[in-house]
């Protein structure tokens, strides 16, 4: 399914019902969209400024970035959905006899694995556009500063929202150096983003209140 072709009622309607695709992978990579595509704005409004002409070029660049991480933001969330299916279809399978018991768990197997990584690769994309909304806070628009900190703060929910579906998959899985393995990368980019995503918050709060 083209989750990107929906429109926003139908995607949320989809959200909201009992099947478990779309869910929350879903929801964070498309609050990672949001949040660049608020980042492209503060950009767009930044350049042909004559105040800003010295960042023209940064922001241009910043333009281009923003707009490719959208794009792979959304393909993300059909990915992650796509990922996710086998796993759900996995639980339901039977336990009845041993062989039916090694038989899930052979499956399960890859399938944690595979869950793992539509919300490692949103988690990279937020990591990128956290830098890009610092750079904003900083040298963007002071007319569009609140937009730049909303980014951050879309970013930021996404980063956590991905690192949750990464931790309840590693949380079933049985190959425990595999599982300590994604964690310790999820928290990784958690421990140094999540600060980034505050500062620029903090600097944006100090701004405009």
């Amino acid at each position: 399914m083209e989750y990107s072709e929906m429109t926003l009622k139908e995607f949320t309607s989809y959200l909201s019902c009992a099947d478990p695709v779309p869910g929350g992978g879903g929801a964070s990579a498309l609050a990672g969209c949001l949040g660049a595509a608020l980042g492209s704005m503060v950009a767009h409004l930044t350049v042909g400024r004559r105040k800003y002409e010295p960042v023209r070029e940064e922001m241009e660049q910043i333009i281009l970035e923003e707009e490719a991480l959208q794009d792979e933001l959304l393909a993300l969330i059909r990915m992650d959905a796509e990922l996710f299916e086998p796993l759900s279809a996995a639980y339901s399978m039977p336990r009845g006899t041993q062989e039916e018991k090694d038989a899930r768990d052979r499956v399960m197997k890859d399938a944690l694995k595979d869950a793992c990584q539509a919300p490692f690769q949103i988690m990279e994309k937020m990591c990128r556009a956290l830098e890009l909304c610092k750079t904003l806070a900083w040298k963007g628009s002071t007319a569009a500063v609140s937009d730049a900190g909303d980014a951050a703060l879309f970013c930021k929910a996404a980063l956590q929202g991905a690192a949750l579906n990464v931790f309840i998959n590693t949380k079933l899985m049985k190959d425990r150096v595999l599982a300590e393995e994604y964690q310790k990368r999820a928290d990784r980019m958690l421990q140094e983003y999540v600060p980034v995503a505050d500062r620029i918050y903090e600097k944006v709060l100090e701004e405009i209140h």
